[in-house]
């Protein structure tokens, strides 16, 4: 899945989550940790697998069920410890994007493919695209998951306007103001 794949996914997961739980529409802090959980594991496995060359492969560490279950205990922890973070929008975010990681070998009966879930128990699986941002920008074309993507955070976009842009403010406060 892209970048914008897992934003628009994780987004509806977490905005479905909370109006089936009976709460409001997402809330600006709740969703910027939600964003931040969306692109972590890509965030640490790609950049120490493409060019630290520590990772096998950009779908290892942080991409583990083993180290998500971890990750994701010790943030719920310090959220309810500190208002600074929201531990669970982080989690619904970073769960979501292991969980469509998965989906498209799921659904294709292609079982090996979601072995990167049990890293380092099961042995790393080995891409064909090379190991760079450059080499994955050169194969991407807006025709099939891309586009499809692409077309669903368009729609998720409106969602997210119709549920008052959350987030926007929370950023745009902390930027440095042009004067």
């Amino acid at each position: 899945m892209y970048p914008w794949g897992h934003l628009a996914f994780g987004y509806v997961l977490y905005s479905l989550s909370r109006r089936l739980g009976g709460r409001s529409a997402p809330k600006g802090g709740a969703v910027i940790w939600l964003v931040v959980g969306t692109q972590f594991p890509d965030l640490v496995d790609k950049p120490l697998a493409w060019y630290a060359g520590v990772l096998p492969n950009g779908r290892s560490l942080t991409h583990s069920i083993l180290v998500a279950c971890i990750l994701l205990t010790v943030a719920v922890y310090l959220s309810r410890r500190t208002d600074q973070l929201d531990g669970m929008a982080f989690a619904v975010g970073y769960a979501s994007h292991l969980f469509g990681d998965a989906l498209r070998p799921l659904v294709a009966g292609d079982y090996e493919r979601i072995a990167f879930l049990l890293w380092p128990l099961v042995p790393p699986l080995d891409y064909s695209t090379g190991g760079s941002l450059g080499a994955h920008l050169d194969q991407l074309a807006l025709d099939g998951a891309p586009g499809t993507e692409l077309a669903f955070g368009a729609l998720v976009a409106l969602l997210w306007i119709r549920d008052g842009a959350p987030g926007l403010g929370t950023l745009l406060s902390v930027l440095p103001s042009r004067q």
